[in-house]
């Protein structure tokens, strides 16, 4: 059985480039659905970025939240992957 842990990596390793999830769903596709906290938690301790592309997981208010590297480095490969970031939230 899988912890908590792998099944949030696992869930964000699945995010096709360009596409983003946001905490909540994540946590509820992982079966806690109230765990978003604890996915971002999680996330910001993410070993392998370039293997599990956290940077694709954003707020449930479409605001791109924050990221270990900073909120710069996840605008420009959020952009670099083609989504629309207006005033610090994805366009969707």
């Amino acid at each position: 059985m899988k912890s908590f842990e792998e099944k949030v990596f696992s869930i964000v390793k699945k995010i096709p480039e360009g596409k983003v999830l946001t905490y909540k769903e994540v946590a509820l596709l992982s079966g806690k659905p109230r765990a978003w906290r604890s996915v971002g938690n999680i996330l910001n301790g993410n070993p392998r970025p370039f293997v599990v592309p956290c940077h694709r997981v954003i707020r449930s208010d479409g605001f791109i939240g924050g990221y270990k590297y900073g909120i710069k480095k996840k605008s420009a490969l959020l952009k670099k992957e083609g989504l629309i970031i207006k005033k610090g939230r994805i366009a969707l």
